[in-house]
């Protein structure tokens, strides 16, 4: 993804790298970590796919799942956790149906669209906070 000033890369780790456009040389990274539901403790989050820069955030999907994570690009945080694990029916999962694996935003009009692997259909979805 681009934030205006440098494309923002994933290799699967927690490690997400920012490029230089032009050169293509690494001018800064960050790790992604998030606090653990369970114990409380801030792990790394690995298995970054798909990005998409949306409002200052980076929204990245977690590959072979349905969820999506916001991630404070200064510091790596994730600040929101998205499971959208309910949005492709179980009767359009035929064979060859993946996971999600698809983000993206038309910031003109403050649209998002997600989608998977092989999945029939292109959703607009729109986010809110939940309490």
């Amino acid at each position: 993804t681009y934030d205006g000033s440098h494309l923002i890369l994933s290799d699967g780790t927690p490690t997400l790298y920012f490029l230089d456009p032009e050169t293509q040389q690494v001018i800064d990274q960050i790790t992604v970590t998030m606090i653990d539901p369970v114990d409380q403790i801030r792990k790394s989050v690995s298995q970054i796919n798909e990005l998409e820069y949306i409002n200052g955030e980076i929204y990245a999907n977690i590959w072979r799942t349905d969820f999506i994570v916001r991630i404070a690009p200064t510091s790596g945080s994730v600040t929101a956790v998205i499971n959208l694990s309910g949005l492709l029916p179980a009767e359009e999962r035929v064979a060859g149906t993946d996971v999600l694996n698809g983000i993206a935003y038309l910031p003109e009009e403050q649209r998002l669209f997600v989608t998977g692997k092989n999945w029939p259909k292109l959703y607009e979805i729109k986010l809110r906070s939940v309490p």
